[in-house]
């Protein structure tokens, strides 16, 4: 059985697939998104670490960022349309289905890059907490 961690992140890809559709979600895309692969939404895991231990318990946190990337005339609206589509999947369930303790939104920036035919990077960081067994991974607390 994968870890709650690994659970919690395809939990996320499968909430914002279906949120952003057809738009497509890459999970740590390991070179830069095309123009013509364009609008996408990223998804990278910025950190996970342990915030305290009770009993045989381990409370966790899990930082997620999630990037809209867009181009084009229109890449704002495109990128912020598709952003609160993904808020929205994020938030509607904070237990992602008894997976997670609470979501919770941490920021969001814009960035621009003039460079690359006004592409433009919406991102936004989530922090998941959630609670496993101290020496077993899999099993939530």
């Amino acid at each position: 059985m994968n870890s709650v961690r690994e659970r919690v992140l395809r939990e996320i890809v499968t909430r914002l697939a279906s949120a952003i559709a057809p738009t497509p979600v890459q999970r740590m895309p390991a070179v830069p998104v095309t123009r013509e692969a364009s609008p996408a939404l990223l998804l990278f895991v910025d950190g996970d670490s342990i915030t305290a231990h009770a009993n045989h318990l381990v409370d966790r946190l899990l930082i997620v960022r999630l990037a809209v990337v867009a181009r084009g005339a229109d890449a704002f609206d495109v990128a912020d349309q598709a952003l609160v589509a993904a808020h929205a999947a994020m938030l509607a369930d904070p237990n992602l289905g008894g997976l997670a303790i609470a979501v919770r939104e941490i920021d969001c920036e814009w960035e621009f890059d003039d460079a690359d035919s006004g592409a433009v990077a919406l991102p936004a960081r989530y922090e998941i907490r959630y609670r496993t067994h101290a020496i077993d991974l899999t099993q939530t607390g």
